[in-house]
């Protein structure tokens, strides 16, 4: 199995989740993932924002605000016989995964809640949906003003392992506080969260990179991140806080305390400008970890490959 470093589009092509898995594992924790929203205007209207994502060195893409019983992604025209998510990883060459969540509707509230629409929620119907769209991988995590608990995220863990089996690729988690009470700041994870996450059948574990949310510091994180890795899951460390729409300093900072920790995936998040990181974040992020040589090849390389 190549390293996802050296794979080009039509490898990507080929592979199953569990392949992605064992690709994202050889690279050593040299893997940009850039999440952004689809259901606002992108940065530029000659471009969607997953392409600039892709331009600027991400490897994963992670479409946010994605309502999979109303497929759109602004900047992208599809003919009713045409999949959007095709279109999309066409023209990046990327990997391309959802976001869905698991709000839980009895949870105590800190706040006054959104209402997430029934495309956006973490239901056996939605996910049997998203595989039909040609998800590469699946997310399930919170907004903010959501209301996803950590128990919902099992239950949700669950449903997503029996429609997509053993070879779909499973991200969960929490990035920060999604309106609940006992699950902001550092008590946003815990070893038994992470522990039963994994036992649901989880792949890869994402919490907060160190830096981004109160409390949760290097240490904390990277005893995290061991016991996730002794368990065979991989770890993604997050920057969800509007952080990636800091001066480059804080992101290089974070980076390399990321790394430090013992991250597999290095995720940076869609609100630097609204709905997709600041770019040269996303490429100062991408530098910092791996340096130039994989930055710019993978900035550079043609779809076409």
């Amino acid at each position: 199995m190549k390293r996802l470093l050296d794979c080009t589009a039509s490898d990507f092509q080929k592979m199953n989740g569990q392949d992605l898995k064992q690709s994202i594992q050889a690279c050593e924790g040299r893997v940009m993932l850039s999440e952004t929203m689809t259901s606002v205007a992108p940065l530029y209207p000659s471009v969607t924002n997953a392409e600039l994502a892709s331009a600027f060195g991400a490897d994963l893409l992670l479409l946010n605000l994605f309502d999979v019983f109303n497929p759109a992604v602004e900047g992208v025209e599809c003919d009713q016989n045409e999949s959007v998510i095709q279109k999309v990883k066409e023209l990046t060459g990327r990997p391309v995964g959802l976001n869905l969540e698991p709000v839980d509707l009895h949870a105590e509230q800190i706040e006054k809640l959104d209402t997430v629409s029934k495309g956006r929620l973490a239901t056996e119907e939605s996910l049997r949906k998203a595989r039909k769209l040609g998800f590469d991988f699946i997310c399930l995590t919170g907004n903010p003003k959501t209301g996803v608990t950590n128990n919902e995220t099992i239950v949700a863990i669950q449903k997503a392992r029996e429609v997509f089996g053993e070879e779909g690729l499973i991200i969960a988690g929490k990035m920060h506080g999604a309106g609940v009470t006992n699950e902001t700041g550092s008590s946003i994870i815990s070893e038994d969260a992470l522990s039963s996450f994994i036992k649901a059948g989880a792949d890869v574990i994402l919490m907060p990179a160190p830096g981004t949310v109160p409390g949760i510091t290097l240490d904390t994180v990277q005893n995290y991140v061991q016991f996730v890795h002794s368990k065979g899951a991989l770890a993604m460390l997050t920057i969800g806080t509007s952080q990636e729409g800091a001066d480059e300093a804080t992101i290089r900072q974070i980076a390399l305390n990321s790394k430090m920790a013992g991250a597999d995936i290095y995720h940076i998040g869609d609100t630097g400008f609204y709905g997709i990181a600041v770019l040269e974040n996303i490429m100062t992020y991408s530098i910092a970890i791996r340096g130039r040589r994989h930055t710019y090849v993978r900035m550079a390389a043609s779809v076409k490959r």
